[in-house]
C-alpha cells in the first residue's frame, strides 16, 4: 500500500520492550475502517526484539525510528508529534488495541465540530487483573466542553482514545519530559485551558494495565503527583476540598514510601488552606508518631467513620 504524503492523522506509538504486545496495537490501527493515516513507532531504546516486530509489518504507512537512549513516554511522544505530518495526532499505546471503527467515528465527528473544540476522546475499557471497568468514571460530571475544573479532579482520558488537533500542542505545548507519569493528564489540564473537549460514549479502546507498566512505578507515580500539585497549585487552591485531597493522597503515598517527613509537609499544605480543619490537624500530629502508627490509626478510624480525611 502507498504511503499518503499527506495523512489526515499521524498515529504515533511510543514503546519499550514491547516485543510480545506492540504487533497487538499496530494491528488494531492498520484494521482502523477510516484510511488516511500514517503510524510513526517511537522506539525508546528497547534491548528485546521489538524493531523486529516492526520490521515483519509490510505497509508503508508505518515509520519506525529509534531513541539512543530511554528518555521516558514523554519524550518518545514528542518526537512522534515533531515527525507528524497529519492535521490530527493519535496516541496508541504499545499494549493497547483499538475497534476498528474508533478513528472513522472521531474524524466524522471532528467535521462537525467548531475549531474551538480540540480534542475527541472516547470510552474504553481497562481490564486490570481480569476485571473490566468502563471508563470516564461514574464520578465524571462533565464530559465535553470546558472540562478543566472536571479535570482537576483526576484523569478520565487515556492517551488511546484521544483524537487531538495538531495545533492544541503549538498552542499549549509539547508532553512535559519532566513526568515519568500521569504525561496524559498533565496534558489534558494544559489543553483544556484553551479548547473544548468532545467525548463519544462508546468504549473504541481496550487498555490493558500490568504490573510491569509505568503506573507499577512507585517513585515515578508519587514524583508526577508533587509535580502536578506544584504546576496547577493556585487552581486547586480554588477548590479547597480539591486540593486537600490531592494533598492527603500524595501524604499517604509517601507515608507508604517512608518519606514521613516530606508527606506531613503536603499535609501542612492543606492545614494553610483550610486551618479549620480538625481532621488534617489531627493528622499532622499523627505523623510525629510515624508512618505505621499513621497508617494504623488513619485505618481505624475509616473502617469506623467511612469517612475520608477531605470529605
Amino acid at each position: 500500500m502507498k504511503t499518503e504524503n499527506n495523512p489526515t492523522v499521524s498515529v504515533i506509538i511510543p514503546t519499550y520492550n514491547r516485543e510480545r504486545l506492540i504487533a497487538r496495537s499496530v494491528k488494531s490501527v492498520l484494521n482502523q475502517t477510516y484510511r488516511n493515516f500514517e503510524i510513526i513507532i517511537v522506539d525508546d531504546a528497547s534491548t528485546d526484539n521489538t524493531e523486529k516486530v516492526i520490521s515483519s509489518f509490510n505497509d508503508e504507512r508505518i515509520r519506525y525510528l529509534r531513541h539512543d537512549k530511554n528518555r521516558g513516554e514523554a519524550a518518545a511522544r514528542n518526537t512522534g508529534i515533531k515527525l507528524a505530518r497529519g492535521e490530527y495526532i493519535a496516541s496508541q499505546d504499545s499494549d493497547d488495541e483499538w475497534l476498528p471503527e474508533k478513528l472513522g467515528k472521531q474524524i466524522e465527528l471532528f467535521k462537525n465540530t467548531p475549531p474551538k473544540v480540540g480534542v475527541v476522546y472516547t470510552g474504553f475499557w481497562k481490564i486490570e487483573n481480569n476485571e473490566k471497568t468502563y471508563i470516564p468514571f461514574s464520578w465524571v460530571n462533565q464530559k465535553d466542553g470546558d472540562i478543566h475544573k472536571e479535570l482537576l479532579k483526576g484523569n478520565f482520558i487515556g492517551s488511546p482514545v484521544a483524537l487531538v488537533r495538531k495545533e492544541c500542542f503549538e498552542k499549549a505545548g509539547m508532553f512535559d519530559e519532566k513526568l515519568f507519569h500521569l504525561v496524559d493528564w498533565e496534558m489534558w489540564l494544559r489543553i483544556s485551558k484553551y479548547y473544548h473537549f468532545k467525548y463519544i460514549d462508546e468504549p473504541l479502546v481496550v487498555a490493558y494495565y500490568r504490573s510491569d507498566n509505568v503506573s507499577a512505578n512507585q517513585n515515578a507515580f508519587i514524583k508526577a503527583h508533587e509535580l502536578i500539585l506544584e504546576k496547577y497549585f493556585q487552581e486547586f487552591k480554588k477548590e479547597r476540598k480539591l486540593l486537600t485531597k490531592w494533598c492527603v493522597d500524595i501524604n499517604d503515598l509517601l507515608i507508604s514510601n517512608g518519606k514521613v517527613k516530606k508527606a506531613r509537609s503536603y499535609l501542612i499544605k492543606a492545614l494553610k488552606v483550610s486551618p479549620l480543619n480538625i481532621k488534617l490537624l489531627v493528622a499532622v500530629l499523627l505523623t510525629f508518631f510515624g508512618g505505621s502508627v499513621y497508617n494504623r490509626t488513619i485505618a481505624a478510624y475509616q473502617k469506623i467513620k467511612n469517612l475520608r480525611l477531605y470529605h
